[in-house]
């Protein structure tokens, strides 16, 4: 059965309170995307204003323009998130990823747990039966007291001489302690899917799992507006056969899930909440199975503002905006089937990422190649907003 998303099952702990955007599907004599405000008594689209959920996010204030704009009433939340799944009715509206022109960048390595589960991916070749015991023998020489260390500092320069010197060193260390963090491009512009979609593995990776985290939206300026969840799906194997695979691991169709809204920094939320939250997750298979764990932010190594410089300055513009995700403490090593196989996904996994003040997203595993195909690029999404009339010039 597809998932089914609800309020309830949805909306943070404090419900409608905090200011919630997002995108969604608008059907009309020519359906397309529009960015959209939740609010008491509905959903409502924003795009007679703001063409697109980026135009919002760059203007002066995207707080003061939401509260300023009425937008069209078109749909009740109940009514949106109960049509937003694998197939939804295109007749009614439904839930879409809150990104759209926005580059969708992440960075890796951000907690001393997974620094230690990529060096233990690296030492093992992406072999799952060699990782338990890999994973005793980098303990035994890393421990896991990394995460006090300061990266870029003459400790972490220290523990890199210690290291080398033991033969220990990993190229996942220098971006988890050193100077430079490691961003790269998680997807294309327009690619992520939403909550209550389908996500993608590759079919031919034997080990894999989820990565729960915090996606910051920053704009142009490197103003970071507000937050949503995001899940980083990851093959452990492709990564840990050879770094270079990191695109092959990393971007596949429907392989990075983004929502269910932004949350907007207002009186109600700051970056302070996003510094000190709390990242749950839970795998349900559709064999009975049922895997539980979480991420806390407040044992990130690098600050959540360090990483949206490290990605936008005067190296690197992005224009139109960018999604950032932060990184994940959570790495299942737990055996799901036997005794040193690790955890990986299996086909109908339901993967559910929450936090209080962020929400949940809800989405079920299939393999990439079976995942609806992405279709909808930049070039469908002008010609779209044309059609409709919202572009002016």
């Amino acid at each position: 059965m597809p998932i089914q998303l609800t309020a309830e099952n949805t909306l943070p702990a404090d419900g409608l309170s905090g200011t919630l955007i997002g995108r969604a599907w608008v059907p009309g004599k020519v359906g397309g995307p529009s960015p959209v405000v939740l609010r008491s008594d509905g959903v409502f689209d924003l795009s007679e204003r703001f063409a697109t959920l980026s135009e919002l996010l760059e203007s002066e204030s995207p707080l003061k323009a939401i509260r300023e704009t009425q937008g069209r009433l078109i749909a009740s939340v109940e009514a949106l998130l109960a049509n937003s799944n694998a197939s939804p009715d295109l007749s009614r509206a439904f839930l879409l990823a809150p990104t759209d022109l926005q580059v969708i960048k992440a960075a890796g390595v951000t907690f001393a747990a997974s620094m230690i589960e990529r060096v233990i991916e690296e030492q093992a070749a992406g072999d799952p039966a060699k990782a338990e015991s890999v994973r005793a023998i980098v303990h035994n020489a890393i421990g896991d007291n990394l995460r006090s260390i300061k990266p870029g500092s003459a400790q972490a320069a220290t523990l890199k001489a210690l290291l080398i010197e033991q033969k220990m060193w990993s190229q996942y260390l220098e971006v988890g302690i050193g100077p430079d963090a490691e961003i790269f491009t998680k997807a294309p512009v327009l690619a992520a899917v939403g909550s209550g979609s389908q996500i993608g593995i590759h079919p031919k990776s034997e080990w894999n799992n989820p990565e729960p985290e915090v996606v910051l939206a920053v704009n142009s300026r490197g103003q970071i507006q507000g937050a949503t969840l995001g899940n980083d799906v990851n093959l452990r194997d492709f990564e840990g056969r050879s770094a270079l695979l990191l695109s092959k691991a990393k971007d596949n169709n429907a392989s990075c899930a983004i929502g269910p809204f932004i949350r907007l920094f207002d009186e109600t939320f700051s970056l302070d909440d996003v510094r000190n939250c709390v990242v749950d997750l839970q795998v349900k298979g559709s064999d009975g199975y049922l895997m539980k764990g979480s991420s806390s932010m407040s044992q990130i190594s690098r600050d959540p503002q360090d990483i949206a410089a490290q990605t936008l300055n005067e190296n690197h513009q992005y224009p139109d905006g960018f999604l950032l995700y932060l990184g994940t403490l959570f790495a299942p090593t737990e055996d799901r089937d036997h005794v040193g196989g690790g955890f990986t996904h299996k086909l109908g996994d339901e993967v559910s990422i929450s936090s209080r003040l962020l929400g949940s997203l809800h989405n079920e595993v299939t393999h990439s190649s079976q995942a609806a195909p992405w279709t909808f690029g930049v070039g469908a999404l002008f010609r779209n907003l044309v059609a409709r009339g919202l572009l002016s010039h």
